[in-house]
């Protein structure tokens, strides 16, 4: 990979189109639209989109442009924080004239022209801001605005669990303190991004009365439709909930099932052992603390908590 071929191909393409995974987290949501402003401000006469699906607790960070597939003609496609093929949102990405993938979590497809994949980052939004240096060694110069530095931020610290988890470098914070030296307003970022409504509380009090934990350290919680039409919540939502459980002593590995029209969303978190890899065993994918999947069956979900065990088990014993 050369960061400066990355720069080369920005600064080749007229039209730029920005994906990222679907499901989007603050990381996958900053870090394409960071590079997307960053871009625009530096070349005021590129077109340049981001697209995806929405997700309404995010829109206030960024929102989507409509794209017709005529765009993609002799576009750059960049995918952001996106592992694997299948989870990238908009699976037009394929349609442009060339493809970069720029990412943080460990490789799972090779895909893309270029590739730049650092699993060392905290983020796919540290990597977009080390684009940015970059660009002043090799002549291009980039802009970063408040409005990017905000975008980063948010990816940066929603990625990391403020600051809290292992990733989070002596770099990590240097890169941290110089976003914070922009004008936005960390207060109301932080607000936008871990308000609890009621109906979030409530359903945080229903799980913390109804997990499972294991004698290995797994725990389980099942959302069926019924239980979140209860409690008001949509799917979506209920990332909100997710990291409940690290809290609990003696957890190590968790599992909250969240039960769709046609498949049971699957979010899963570790405080040690590496679940990444079973999470690509069910259509998924992520970090080897905090990774997603999906399931279509009692069966699949049985086998994926049996499969959890293990691996946490191993981890226990070594």
């Amino acid at each position: 990979m050369s960061i400066q071929s990355i720069l080369q191909s920005i600064q080749q393409y007229e039209t730029v189109i920005i994906h990222r995974h679907v499901r989007p987290d603050p990381d996958a949501l900053g870090s394409q639209s960071g590079l997307a402003h960053m871009i625009k401000d530096t070349y005021v006469d590129k077109k340049v989109y981001v697209v995806g699906e929405e997700d309404e607790r995010l829109t206030f960070l960024a929102q989507m442009d409509d794209v017709t597939e005529e765009m993609y003609a002799n576009a750059l496609v960049i995918v952001c924080d996106t592992a694997n093929q299948a989870r990238i949102s908009d699976q037009r990405y394929s349609l442009g004239a060339a493809l970069i993938k720029l990412d943080h979590h460990p490789d799972v497809d090779d895909y893309g022209d270029i590739q730049w994949v650092n699993t060392n980052a905290s983020s796919t939004s540290e990597m977009v801001y080390e684009l940015y240096e970059a660009s002043k060694e090799y002549g291009y110069n980039y802009v970063m605005s408040a409005q990017v530095a905000r975008l980063l931020y948010a990816g940066i610290v929603g990625d990391t669990g403020r600051f809290l988890f292992p990733s989070s470098t002596a770099r990590t914070l240097q890169i941290a303190a110089d976003l914070a030296t922009y004008d936005f307003d960390r207060t109301a970022l932080y607000d936008g991004m871990y308000k609890t409504s009621p109906a979030i509380a409530r359903l945080k009090g229903y799980i913390l009365q109804n997990f499972t934990i294991s004698s290995a350290g797994v725990s389980t919680v099942k959302l069926t439709k019924e239980t979140l039409e209860q409690f008001h919540v949509t799917p979506s939502q209920t990332s909100a909930v997710v990291g409940l459980l690290g809290e609990v002593e003696g957890m190590l590995t968790w599992a909250i099932f969240v039960e769709e029209d046609e498949q049971i969303r699957v979010r899963l978190r570790s405080k040690g052992p590496a679940i990444h890899n079973v999470a690509a065993k069910y259509n998924g994918g992520g970090h080897p603390r905090a990774s997603g999947a999906t399931v279509y069956s009692k069966e699949e979900m049985e086998q994926l908590v049996a499969d959890l065990e293990q691996v946490t088990i191993d981890y226990v014993r070594k």
